[in-house]
């Protein structure tokens, strides 16, 4: 299994550490452990471990834990508990997908730009990858007459990542709909990628498990719920694909920890507070990042629909990832280059940061822009 460097990944690997104030993230504002547990107005990290703190350390639930798994299921309407698999975020989620479901000769057809592991690791399994290109002047939305027309006799999954990295756009239920009906013509699988939602509850969207019966939802609780350190994500899915991927995860995991499954569950059970709070960040946000965009003449982007993340096209004489590093190097801000998605011209920037970054990190921007006016 041979796998080429993971853009994204090998980007902020180098660099993030370095900014003092990123504004590449994924992740809406990130919760204290402090802030996490006080979530729910009355408990306090003592109180919260203080019965955890008598428990063994041992493997824990293997799939995670009843609790857990009720929580989940909860969030769908078709997926039943014990289809629930507990994973090591959501890239975890989507190795056990891509590893129970492809091998060699198949054929996957992904999404372009998206998160690299949904196309390269399907290849490195021997699998013919036909890339769906996502198209700016449609707003990043698809040509599904394309996906149509990709389709054939042996395509063995659809990949998609909706709501979308790195350009925050949704495809619609609608649409998700027509793609779920060409693919159950050739009884392909469709892997949906949902880690971000849109947090503005007039957007709709419904996960893929919810909308066809051989669609496979994968999620966690890093980016909508601003928890990446915790590293838990979740399948949830049918039966059928349930005991495939069930038999792999012993060898992928065996267990998430028994702190991180018990923080898991205060996340999810404390919901909708965690969105509330969200949700105030990201539209207080996207109204300050849609004026910045609006008087930087340097700047263009599709705007995402309360999805933390944007693709902002930069007309700049220099190379995107050049930019980038420079703009690092002299200002401390961080920007993820769109080559690292494969797209020139264009950079990863999360206005999901605290709002005090997000201003501090824009004005910086805007400074440093100045420099090609000259």
């Amino acid at each position: 299994m041979k796998l080429p460097a993971f853009g994204v990944e090998d980007w902020l690997n180098t660099w993030e550490k370095k900014a003092s104030l990123d504004i590449s993230q994924s992740t809406v504002a990130a919760f204290t452990l402090e802030e996490l547990l006080g979530i729910d107005g009355k408990t306090s990290v003592g109180d919260f471990f203080s019965a955890p703190a008598k428990k063994p350390l041992d493997y824990g639930w293997i799939e995670g834990s009843p609790e857990f798994k009720e929580l989940v299921a909860g969030l769908y309407k078709n997926v039943a508990p014990e289809n629930v698999l507990q994973t090591n975020g959501a890239t975890g989620a989507n190795l056990l997908v891509l590893l129970g479901l492809i091998e060699k000769g198949d054929h996957v057809i992904a999404l372009y730009p998206s998160y690299q592991q949904h196309y390269d690791i399907p290849r490195s399994l021997g699998a013919e990858v036909s890339m769906l290109p996502l198209l700016e002047e449609r707003g990043w939305n698809p040509d599904i007459d394309e996906l149509k027309s990709l389709i054939r006799k042996n395509t063995k999954l659809i990949v998609l990542n909706n709501a979308n990295n790195p350009t925050g756009t949704i495809i619609e239920e609608p649409v998700m709909l027509e793609i779920a009906a060409a693919a159950r013509k050739v009884g392909a699988w469709i892997l949906v990628d949902e880690v971000f939602q849109s947090l503005d509850n007039a957007v709709k969207m419904t996960p893929i498990a919810d909308l066809y019966e051989r669609g496979i939802s994968t999620n966690s609780i890093s980016k909508t719920y601003s928890v990446p350190g915790i590293r838990i994500g979740w399948t949830a899915s049918g039966s059928e694909a349930a005991a495939i991927f069930r038999s792999l995860r012993d060898y992928t995991l065996i267990c998430a920890g028994v702190l991180d499954n018990i923080l898991a569950e205060h996340v999810l059970r404390n919901r909708a507070a965690v969105m509330e709070r969200n949700r105030r960040i990201v539209l207080q946000n996207l109204s300050i990042f849609a004026q910045w965009v609006e008087q930087e003449p340097r700047v263009s982007v599709v705007m995402p629909r309360a999805v933390p993340v944007s693709f902002v096209k930069l007309d700049i004489p220099q190379d995107t990832e050049q930019f980038c590093v420079d703009l690092l190097r002299d200002t401390g801000v961080l920007l993820v280059p769109g080559s690292r998605f494969g797209v020139e011209g264009h950079a990863r920037l999360g206005y999901c940061a605290h709002t005090e970054t997000l201003r501090a990190g824009l004005d910086a921007l805007s400074g440093y822009l100045c420099k090609f006016d000259g």
